[in-house]
């Protein structure tokens, strides 16, 4: 089974380089991973440019934004099996991938998730948050539930049939993608309970308060686009259900 991994970086020299060296040291030996560079202007370039022939496909050009530069990558997988890594992370460890490929093929299913840790930007060693996800039940998205996005491995016939992130998201296109595959068109999923994806703090949508008003609205909107009635409270929750990744 060959798996797609697909990078987005645009202007992120720093730590696009850890984010690479995580999918390349990773022991399962059929991954295709797919670098999408935004024309960056820092060096990132560069910096992706000298693994060479390591990085299966590079693609460094214009874009309409992050969810736009995702399905581009989409569009460019081959592999069964489609799995996202952002510049600031990292692969938990070197068997993350083997575990993930050792799901798919014993519980046939169309997606596997699994946990996160977030970690200090400057010191990945140290966890801030502990993001545990527990095993599936659909009905959990009504009370804020969703796997965090970075673990989120499925088979790319999964985005030919439902479709790709949808662009006028502006930061929950992850959120209304998942609540579209697993509760709208309820594709198969299963649980891997260890931490596949490491984290660097400080993500877009929860840099303001501001942002986090606009984040709420569109997890909101991702349930009017699909046709599907949410709870009063379930836009609510989803915000106060993170207050537990903060716990020892």
């Amino acid at each position: 089974m060959k798996i797609s991994i697909i990078t987005i970086v645009y202007n992120n020299r720093e730590t696009i380089a850890d984010a690479i060296e995580s999918v390349l040291s990773q022991t399962y030996p059929h991954i295709e991973y797919i670098v999408i560079d935004g024309l960056s202007t820092d060096g990132t370039v560069n910096v992706v440019k000298s693994y060479g022939n390591r990085i299966s496909t590079f693609v460094s050009e214009k874009d309409k934004g992050l969810y736009d530069a995702i399905n581009k990558g989409i569009g460019l997988a081959t592999g069964e099996v489609i799995g996202l890594l952002h510049s600031d992370d990292m692969l938990a460890g070197k068997d993350t991938v083997a575990d993930i490929a050792r799901m798919f093929t014993t519980h046939q299913t169309d997606s596997v998730y699994g946990d996160l840790h977030y970690v200090q930007k400057e010191d990945t060693s140290k966890t801030v948050r502990n993001w545990v996800s527990g095993d599936y039940d659909r009905k959990n998205f009504l009370y804020g539930w969703m796997p965090p996005h970075p673990s989120f491995y499925v088979k790319r016939a999964c985005y030919q049939k439902y479709g790709l992130f949808n662009t006028t998201f502006k930061s929950a296109a992850d959120y209304e993608l998942m609540l579209r595959f697993l509760y709208k068109h309820k594709i198969s999923t299963a649980y891997l309970p260890e931490v596949l994806v490491r984290m660097r703090v400080g993500g877009k949508s929860n840099v303001t308060l501001k942002n986090r008003i606009r984040a709420n609205q569109e997890d909101y909107n991702a349930w009017v686009v699909n046709g599907l009635k949410p709870k009063i409270y379930t836009r609510f929750l989803k915000p106060l259900r993170k207050l537990k990744q903060f716990l020892k």
